[in-house]
């Protein structure tokens, strides 16, 4: 992704309320990215929790921090069929996100394909073999995975001398699209949460369907037109969906925060109205209700997948020249090494991750990886799940590709480290916000309970009281229930108000 990015934040800074979609269509504008509805801006908040930034809404008003803000150009929406976007911009920028879920851990495959897919990246940034140029162990100077073994490096080695001679930059990376949307966990942006039983999953919402990974195999999967409804209620989320011969299941997971459950809930109904509706029209606002409040209510914008293709097919313009860079990380590499990316590909910073490649399959309780906070030295340890048992990993480090907007202060999109600096101040006032909230919901359930006596008091009234001749009231009253509490504890009850009041008169009238 371009350096260059600093360039439009002073623009943006002119308008101090400019709301999401005025960034997003600078940032596509920069890119000359037509095809630009799959993608979307993600950023973190100070507690470390991913949001995607709302267009409708202003930048300002989502963030719980002071600026400068750290945000990443992602793609959102994966394309069903990424080989066939129709332009060759759209295509690489997938290709850039795809090989990012790749070196994280969260494109899932067998240790077969993964080889594949390398050689397509290493063709794509180095182009043919030559042995002039290339020593042995060549590949293992990029980091394609998180981990992986020497009999993996030798094998992407020789699918790149043998197989892959004479392939085009663009040719590499379609073939790499081609091969990655086969896979299972194609299209997977984790999110994890815990089952019912309290084990360990990952949920995640892709272009066919609603998919949970547990262990090392995909335990559950719903096409989006099985699924009704989704539903949270604090850290609690649940599917609902119809499967064949009228078979309804309800899944019930766990997130780690409220704030986490109802990200997956906002990503959850994002990706059903896109890739699910045949018009956006047809989006409606959607509500997550709990038993005494309103609850979160939320509304999709944006065009639908169908909509999207019809329009990418109406594009008729000369391809525009791609200025971004590849980025897969280079491994102790001296600057006088003859086997550098070719200059499309300049390569980025090192990082070193914690997963393994198996011989077979790896799973995604080792290896998926949430997006990472960008911080001072772009890294951050942070606390995931693995095999069940928690433990530290260091992130990975955000690399040119992973677009962190850069700039100066006072500008979007600086180093994080400043925002946290200036959030600093804030957390504090978080703090009493959260309490703030606790608060009114306190009193929100008080007031509600409150109204619930009452009308059961004047229900009971009506009923002991009232000389209304209704059926069903007098068949209430002539109970033989009814009747022993009239006598054993609403008359003296009552007796004993009319005495408190006859007593409460007589003071006022003394004085």
């Amino acid at each position: 992704m371009p350096h260059q990015w600093a360039l439009l934040f002073s623009a943006l800074l002119l308008q101090r309320d400019a709301k999401g979609q005025y960034l997003f269509d600078l940032i596509c504008h920069h890119l000359n990215l037509l095809e630009k509805d799959y993608f979307g801006i993600r950023y973190v908040d100070p507690d470390k929790q991913r949001h995607w930034l709302e267009f409708t809404k202003s930048i300002a008003k989502q963030m719980k921090s002071q600026p400068p803000f750290t945000m990443c150009l992602r793609v959102k929406f994966y394309p069903p069929d990424p080989a066939a976007l129709k332009e060759e911009i759209t295509r690489y920028l997938v290709f850039l996100q795809l090989k990012r879920d790749l070196y994280h851990g969260r494109l899932l495959c067998k240790t077969s394909d993964a080889a594949m897919l390398a050689a397509y990246i290493l063709q794509a940034e180095i182009g043919d073999y030559d042995p002039g140029k290339h020593p042995e162990g060549y590949s293992s100077k990029f980091q394609f995975f998180p981990k992986h073994s020497e009999k993996l490096e030798r094998r992407i080695a020789d699918i790149h001398k043998t197989e892959l001679i004479g392939q085009k930059p663009e040719t590499s990376e379609r073939n790499f699209l081609q091969k990655a949307q086969m896979l299972e966990t194609y299209g997977v942006d984790p999110h994890p949460c815990k089952d019912v039983s309290g084990n360990p999953a990952f949920l995640a919402f892709t272009p066919f369907g609603f998919v949970v990974l547990q262990g090392n195999k995909r335990v559950h999967f719903l096409k989006w037109n099985e699924v009704t409804k989704l539903k949270f209620e604090g850290k609690t989320f649940h599917i609902y969906a119809n499967q064949k011969e009228d078979k309804k299941i309800i899944l019930t997971y766990f997130a780690p925060t409220p704030e986490a459950c109802k990200h997956l809930w906002k990503c959850g109904v994002e990706n059903q109205a896109f890739y699910k509706l045949e018009k956006s029209s047809q989006v409606r606002t959607v509500s997550s209700s709990n038993l005494f409040f309103k609850g979160s209510r939320f509304r999709y914008s944006g065009r639908v997948a169908k909509e999207v293709m019809e329009q990418s097919a109406k594009i008729k313009r000369e391809p525009p020249e791609i200025h971004s860079a590849h980025s897969t990380p280079v491994r102790s590499v001296s600057h006088g090494e003859s086997f550098m990316p070719r200059s499309r590909s300049q390569v980025a910073d090192t990082s070193e991750g914690m997963a393994v490649i198996s011989d077979e399959a790896y799973s995604p309780s080792d290896s998926v990886l949430p997006t990472p906070v960008a911080e001072h030295s772009m890294e951050l340890a942070v606390s995931r799940q693995i095999n069940g048992a928690p433990c530290s990993i260091e992130e990975e480090k955000e690399s040119e590709a992973g677009t962190p907007m850069y700039g100066e202060r006072g500008d979007y999109g600086a180093d994080s480290r400043s925002a946290q600096e200036g959030a600093g101040g804030d957390s504090a006032l978080s703090e009493v916000e959260q309490v703030n909230k606790f608060v009114l919901s306190v009193l929100r359930l008080l007031l509600v309970t409150i109204g619930l006596l009452f009308v059961l008091l004047l229900l009971l009234i009506i009923l002991t009281e009232s000389d209304l001749d209704i059926a069903f009231l007098t068949d209430i009253r002539q109970t033989p229930e009814f009747e022993q509490f009239h006598y054993e504890y609403f008359c003296p009850l009552r007796r004993w108000f009319a005495c408190k009041l006859r007593w409460v008169g007589e003071l006022l009238i003394n004085k």
